[in-house]
């Protein structure tokens, strides 16, 4: 049964943490050229594989002793929290232009550019942490995979204009803050056993 509770705290980590990424930008720039429905199907199947993978790695953490886990995920939390607060800005790269606008031409590039992009990325680090943490795969798939699809959706679709009215950087401040809060509540879930 899926815990709403927990679906939504992942889904607002992962939202957070994603918004100010560089796939968010692409698929702003995808969507401005491309038809953004091809867009959007082949970034969403690309997010599902990743937050599968995540998700069963998270799973296989869960078989480590509890007091273990809370440690592991809080560094990696706090590691999130500081690669947010203290990366610098990357220059948007260059994306290649499909030859054409047939739906699998635009939606295979879409899917490519993420399943390459998010490999190993922070969002798909905290989904396998949020996994371990609650022990809860299919809540924990759900709200990931939602906030990755929502993020995917503005930045093809409505971008720009979330951009002209937030900072980027308040918006990565907020994600930093939400992952230190998270990483030194599982440390101090291992501490205090």
């Amino acid at each position: 049964m899926i815990n709403l509770t927990v679906t939504a705290v992942v889904f607002g980590v992962v939202f957070l943490a994603e918004l100010p990424d560089k796939t968010a930008l692409a698929g702003l720039v995808l969507g401005t050229r491309y038809r953004a429905s091809y867009v959007f199907a082949g970034v969403a199947a690309a997010f599902a594989v990743h937050v599968a993978l995540a998700v069963a790695a998270g799973s296989v953490l869960t078989l480590l002793p509890q007091q273990l886990v809370h440690a592991i995920t809080g560094v990696l939390f706090l590691g999130g929290a500081a690669m947010l607060l203290f990366r610098k800005d990357e220059d948007d790269e260059e994306i290649r232009k499909p030859e054409n606008q047939s739906f699998w031409k635009v939606s295979g590039a879409g899917f490519m550019l993420i399943l390459v992009a998010e490999f190993g990325d922070l969002t798909q680090i905290m989904t396998a942490n949020l996994a371990a943490r609650y022990d809860d795969p299919l809540s924990v798939g759900l709200g990931a995979v939602l906030a990755l699809w929502a993020v995917a959706g503005l930045g093809i679709v409505g971008g720009k204009a979330l951009m002209k009215r937030v900072p980027l950087k308040l918006i990565t401040r907020m994600a930093a803050l939400l992952m230190l809060g998270l990483g030194v509540w599982s440390l101090g879930e291992a501490v205090t056993g």
